[in-house]
């Protein structure tokens, strides 16, 4: 039922209509009555009426002073204004205030109902109008993700200008206003790979539960960088950025840090700069902190101040003293799993940079070669038989003879690039698997109302997350775009060739609320079912 309240100086007509109209049938709830527009208001505001009905000439407060004041405070509320002028001015004045109706009076029951019916059925158009924008702006949320992202990788790679940024920007409501910045990004895995699914879902809620946190507040702006990282921009008064700095920090420990400890998490901040153009310099500290989880696994938090004691502490000499949990091949090996090829020279710095003095000796030199050597081609080997050849061909290119520190870095940094190479090769081709089986599974039930990405990755045997970044960096647009694009594909030929009603169609394509069918069909086509068809058979 819808709310209306009813203002009328004149109490035998407020009477008369509060006791003559059958509301309940016309659809309403009578909620409350007033006298003038300065009693009615604090009762409006209280009750939130879904129509107002209001006499035009009252005391203290007249009609259109209190229309103009709930058109601004309760803008969803239609208002009829009823008055005993016919005088242009005055409607005038009602529609500019935003009045919906102007009724003179005597008022008859009938025009009364049928205003009323009309108003109904308009106010319930609007909030399935609603609810359809909000249906469609939660499955269109992954495309806005995966455009933030593609955004961020330009900006932070500095492939715009300052002109290009704020356009952008602007194309995708992010208001980048601030007089300093700077990057935080988080790191969040499943500490263990097989999980039951109620394990799960508590971990997707403890993640939900992060990001939330970061939407709540303007000075973050939250976005996706790859399948278990995200960025986030601090923007804020130089005065207070350390402030909001640290609020992530906390948020983030208190989300990971729990008693069953559900992720491995890692948080690298930058340092603060004052301009959109110097956050390139900012991404790249960022990521040379990071490089640092591979050589202090039990650090979490990254940052200039956190990495001061690991990266200055390398004075000593003696052979005697090299910590030989530096130079455990796991570290290796834990980069060539889950690091990526922008990152390899910050390891390659930071793996010998711990032990640059003892690079001295040559004797050292050639253990950490070999060190290095064995680990790369163990891990090749782990990948499988099919990259023999690529290992073969590694080992037969082989250094002769001790390398000096320089000639050491170079064969380090060749050998992880060409290591990961081969194993995004290998991702690749599993990547290409699952993508298969998902467009091929897409395809043949993209018709079915409850297809989802949930669905579809479990068919592809991976998870959604996994299947979401491989789908839309493969095809440059989101899996439910996709289902979606398909979908409108098939309804215009329907549309062209048969003589199918619109209701029929939307269930043919997957939509079993035909009206929200064709919201979706204007949305992204431009014109109704109706419109098009028609524009095709004239055509």
């Amino acid at each position: 039922m819808l709310k209306v309240f009813l203002v009328e100086d004149e109490s035998f007509i407020r009477e008369g209509l509060r006791d003559n109209i059958p509301w309940e049938k016309y659809g309403y709830t009578f909620v409350g009555e007033a006298s003038d527009g300065e009693m009615a208001l604090p009762l409006i505001r209280k009750v939130k009426p879904d129509v107002l009905i209001t006499d035009i000439k009252m005391p203290f407060m007249d009609g259109l002073a209190l229309s103009r004041v709930v058109h601004t405070e309760l803008p969803q509320t239609k208002i009829i204004i009823i008055s005993g002028y016919d005088d242009f001015e005055y409607a005038r004045e009602a529609i500019h205030v935003g009045v919906e109706q102007y009724l003179l009076k005597p008022i008859t029951k009938l025009t009364l109902r049928d205003t009323l019916l009309e108003l109904k059925e308009k106010i319930e158009q609007e909030s399935t109008n609603d609810d359809y924008q909000r249906r469609y702006q939660t499955e269109m949320k992954e495309y806005e993700q995966f455009v933030r992202r593609h955004f961020f990788e330009k900006l932070l790679h500095g492939e715009m200008s300052v002109q290009e940024i704020y356009e952008e920007a602007a194309k995708q409501s992010i208001d980048l206003t601030a007089s300093m910045y700077n990057l935080m990004f988080i790191s969040l895995q499943d500490r263990f790979s097989q999980l039951t699914r109620e394990e799960q879902e508590k971990n997707l809620y403890r993640r939900e539960e992060l990001l939330h946190f970061f939407l709540r507040y303007p000075q973050y702006v939250l976005f996706t960088w790859n399948i278990n990282q995200y960025g986030i921009l601090i923007k804020a008064e130089p005065d207070r950025m350390e402030e909001f700095a640290q609020k992530a920090i906390r948020q983030v420990k208190q989300v990971c840090e729990t008693e069953n400890q559900p992720f491995i998490w890692y948080v690298t901040i930058g340092n603060p700069v004052e301009r959109l153009s110097m956050l390139k310099e900012c991404y790249q500290k960022v990521s040379h902190y990071f490089a640092y989880r591979y050589f202090v696994p039990d650090l979490h938090i990254f940052s200039e101040e956190t990495l001061v004691d690991q990266i200055s502490n390398q004075d000593d000499t003696d052979l005697k003293n090299v910590d030989s949990a530096q130079m455990d091949p796991e570290i290796i090996k834990d980069f060539l799993h889950s690091g990526s090829k922008n990152e390899v020279s910050d390891f390659v710095e930071g793996y010998l940079g711990k032990i640059t003095d003892a690079l001295d000796s040559r004797m050292f030199r050639d253990y950490v070669t070999l060190n290095i050597r064995f680990t790369v081609l163990a891990y090749i080997d782990s990948l499988g038989p099919v990259h023999q050849e690529s290992k073969k061909r590694m080992e037969e290119n082989d250094v002769k003879g001790t390398l000096n520190k320089e000639e050491l870095a170079s064969y380090f940094t060749d050998m992880l690039n060409t290591a990961l190479d081969i194993r995004d090769q290998e991702s690749n081709i599993q990547s290409g698997h699952a993508l298969k089986q998902a467009l091929d599974y897409i395809d043949s039930h993209y018709c079915d109302e409850t297809i989802s990405l949930n669905e579809v990755a479990a068919k592809a045997g991976v998870s959604p997350n996994y299947l979401s970044s491989v789908f839309s960096q493969n095809m440059q647009k989101t899996l439910i775009e996709y289902i979606t694009n398909k979908r409108m594909e098939k309804a215009k030929k329907l549309l062209k060739t048969t003589n199918a009603s619109t209701g029929s169609i939307a269930t043919e394509v997957g939509y079993k609320d035909s009206r929200y069918f064709s919201f979706v069909f204007k949305k992204t086509q431009g014109v109704s079912p109706r419109e098009y068809r028609a524009k095709k058979q004239t055509g």
